[in-house]
């Protein structure tokens, strides 16, 4: 038997990522910015590859990941979640430095009062996440940025 992993009321997690972009595009917009989605810089150690990030500008010179993941319904981590931070951080170190560099993230506790999902991955993940890495969390509920 096949386990699913559709957010739940959602028609697909394409579409639960394409509409956490959107209002991510809306919040950057309020705040002055026009970024456009699937913005490619050149990124690499020795040979340079064109990649996209969610989000993006060259004026100013801002590259922006979205990641809209909660805990799992039983409270646990969303391993396989989590490596997909990993991998945007890793982008983040292989961007241009002269990029501003933002971790767009759903706002989500592990339960009532309990820790965030950025609270963990900031306490476990810590020596990933590259120099000047920004993090925004977007709670959904009331279309704000959360400030801890």
């Amino acid at each position: 038997m096949s386990e699913n992993h559709q957010r739940v009321g959602s028609v697909s997690n394409a579409h639960v990522g394409a509409a956490f972009e959107r209002s991510a595009l809306k919040y950057f917009k309020d705040m002055g910015f026009n970024l456009s989605r699937d913005y490619k810089v050149r990124v690499g150690h020795n040979v340079k590859k064109e990649h996209a990030f969610d989000l993006g500008s060259e004026d100013p010179k801002i590259l922006v990941e979205c990641k809209s993941h909660k805990w799992t319904e039983s409270g646990n981590v969303p391993s396989a979640k989590m490596t997909t931070w990993n991998q945007a951080m890793y982008y983040f170190l292989l961007a241009p430095e002269d990029y501003r560099k933002i971790f767009f993230v759903l706002h989500h506790r592990r339960n009532e009062g309990g820790e965030t999902l950025v609270s963990y991955y900031k306490r476990i993940y810590s020596h990933l996440i590259p120099e000047g890495v920004e993090f925004i969390e977007w709670d959904e509920s009331t279309g704000k940025v959360v400030s801890e």
